[in-house]
């Protein structure tokens, strides 16, 4: 088992949403994988920020909906291993309801990801070099899941914060922002925004 080592973040985002590398030395992991049919542009964005493709070997999708998603299988046709939650593995059949012949979606196989946990992921993380968990944080959908790192930050994609409820259910969404707040987050990484500071409880 790799020692945790402090870990880098970079962020390769394009079309208004956010997609962070999370490194520790030349372990790569990204979360949030990309838009369908716009590879050209990750591969554009990782080159810019000088990060070898080869090396992103993991990667864990927020929720499957095709702006968090839809680049996963381009990215596993270069070596990444996807990383799926049980409470995930149906949502991604699902997500091709909303895919349209023009976005050129390739789709994700299923047979070949890795399942893990939430209870296992902190051990399964650790063998990369970074100290952290996945979280089930459902409220912007059930399959939502959150990376959180010891350091205090949490990469959550479109969990809404409460100041901007919507047609979430208040009770789930309060439930997984508590969830982030015991295990000492004071950062959050959202996929639509800069880094923020967590909300009080």
């Amino acid at each position: 088992m790799n020692p945790c080592s402090p870990v880098t973040i970079v962020n390769v985002g394009y079309r208004s949403t956010n997609f962070w590398v999370v490194s520790a030395g030349r372990t790569r992991v990204m979360f949030d994988l990309g838009w369908p049919g716009m590879f050209g542009a990750m591969r554009t964005n990782l080159k810019r920020m000088d990060i070898p493709l080869n090396e992103i070997k993991y990667g864990l999708a927020s929720h499957y909906h095709i702006d968090h998603a839809g680049g996963a299988q381009d990215l596993k046709h270069c070596g990444m291993r996807l990383i799926v939650t049980p409470e995930q593995l149906d949502w991604i059949p699902a997500m091709q309801r909303w895919i349209k012949p023009v976005d050129h979606y390739t789709p994700i196989t299923t047979d070949d990801n890795l399942v893990v946990t939430t209870e296992n992921s902190r051990r399964m993380l650790a063998t990369l070099g970074i100290a952290g968990e996945i979280v089930h944080t459902p409220g912007h959908s059930a399959d939502s899941v959150s990376l959180v790192l010891d350091s205090g930050i949490a990469f959550t994609g479109d969990l809404p914060p409460m100041s901007r409820l919507a047609l979430e259910d208040p009770h789930v969404l309060a439930e997984s922002w508590q969830k982030l707040r015991d295990r000492g987050v004071t950062t959050v990484y959202g996929a639509h925004s800069s880094p923020l500071p967590i909300e009080p409880s």
